[in-house]
């Protein structure tokens, strides 16, 4: 998670997710949407009137181990070696 306080759309909290869990993450947290500009992302803006409430929710998830929550980063890749 990244709790950001700059101007929309990075004020609130980002949730890290794959897009096939957002439907069902949507309708279990309904104060979460989805990021305008990181489209894996969700995002709880901090304006919400629940904002405190829903983060402490998402974070009890993670802390129960939501596998829905977070991605897995890629490998970096590196230059292939050239033949000499």
């Amino acid at each position: 998670m990244v709790l950001a306080d700059r101007r929309e759309p990075w004020r609130g909290l980002l949730v890290p997710t794959s897009l096939d869990v957002h439907t069902a993450l949507l309708r279990e947290l309904p104060d979460l949407c989805g990021h305008p500009v990181l489209r894996k992302w969700l995002y709880l803006p901090e304006a919400s009137a629940r904002f405190t409430e829903a983060a402490q929710e998402i974070l009890q998830r993670i802390l129960k181990g939501d596998t829905r929550i977070g991605v897995e980063p890629r490998l970096p890749r590196f230059p292939r070696r050239r033949r000499q």
